[in-house]
């Protein structure tokens, strides 16, 4: 498989992608429930998939089930005959363990990476620029950055933005600073072929409005038309439907947030029957009682809908 450019990959990073979530059934990676999902998705509004990042429980993943992961992934979406790119996610604390990693995955399927700032060491920005650098001078891929701020302790800053997106294996970014006036003035100054997608589910039409180029959503497993309508309306300059249609659905990004992701989507899914089992790998765990009953009334709620929609 050739390596996409990072012109190819970048062209790409707009629209809706979805961060898969892993299935597991007993302990395992439920592959029948993973080709169910891929199939599902891949029929639909979504432009891109990441694997193994947050939603995808990634860190839970042993290395020959990250490998299946994406193995089976791509087996389905060439199968059903559309080429979606599919970016990996990697995380660490350790630049020469990331290094051995890119290596490790450099003849996988993929597109590109989703990379998350090191975690626990909180380095300085100089640091990152240099991690980054050292990542994307060896990587078979082009490179997203992950800015996430909330859970790696250390938040990549415009003026480190700005010069880590020069680099010509650095396609753009995945953007959960949830700070909208530092990425309003990024994407005011970021540049050319350099691709912004929002990270952020409940400020997601916000976001757009602002000038990303899109998103990645956990909750666009969900309602995956409306979420994509929201772009869609407001690029046709409809910007009152648009919001019409966010209104409708903005309450799910908080409902699947009340207790840690990605535990109340798998609940769904498994309610809606696109996956087995709602099971998660400790430390995470599957949804309160309490959340569980939310959950079944918004789903009952919405049923109507998705019949019509079937």
């Amino acid at each position: 498989m050739t390596a996409p450019s990072t012109d190819d990959l970048t062209s790409r990073l707009q629209g809706l992608w979805l961060p898969l979530i892993t299935p597991f059934r007993d302990g395992e990676l439920d592959e029948a429930s993973l080709r169910r999902l891929v199939r599902h998705y891949a029929a639909g509004p979504v432009d891109g998939f990441i694997l193994a990042a947050t939603s995808g429980e990634g860190m839970s993943l042993r290395a020959d089930e990250l490998e299946r992961l994406v193995t089976v992934t791509r087996s389905e979406l060439s199968g059903g005959g559309r080429h979606l790119p599919i970016l990996l996610g990697l995380s660490g604390a350790s630049t020469a363990k990331l290094l051995d990693a890119l290596d490790e995955t450099a003849t996988w399927p993929i597109d590109g990476y989703l990379i998350a700032s090191p975690y626990y060491i909180r380095p300085s920005q100089r640091g990152l620029v240099q991690h980054f650098t050292a990542l994307a001078d060896h990587a078979s891929w082009p490179i997203v950055l992950y800015n996430i701020p909330y859970r790696t302790g250390v938040s990549l800053t415009n003026e480190t933005l700005l010069q880590l997106a020069l680099h010509p294996n650095i396609a753009g970014m995945k953007d959960c600073g949830a700070d909208r006036a530092q990425s309003i003035d990024f994407l005011s100054r970021r540049p050319p072929n350099f691709g912004v997608l929002t990270g952020e589910d409940a400020l997601y039409h916000e976001a757009l409005a602002d000038g990303a180029d899109g998103a990645i959503l956990l909750s666009a497993h969900l309602e995956t038309d409306a979420f994509a309508s929201v772009q869609t309306l407001l690029k046709q300059g409809d910007r009152d439907a648009a919001r019409a249609c966010w209104k409708a659905i903005s309450a799910l990004t908080r409902l699947l947030f009340a207790e840690p992701s990605p535990a109340p989507a798998k609940y769904w899914l498994a309610r809606s029957g696109l996956i087995d089992s709602a099971e998660v790998r400790l430390p995470m765990v599957e949804v309160s009682a309490e959340l569980a009953a939310l959950l079944d009334e918004e789903i009952e709620r919405r049923r109507p809908q998705l019949l019509r929609r079937a």
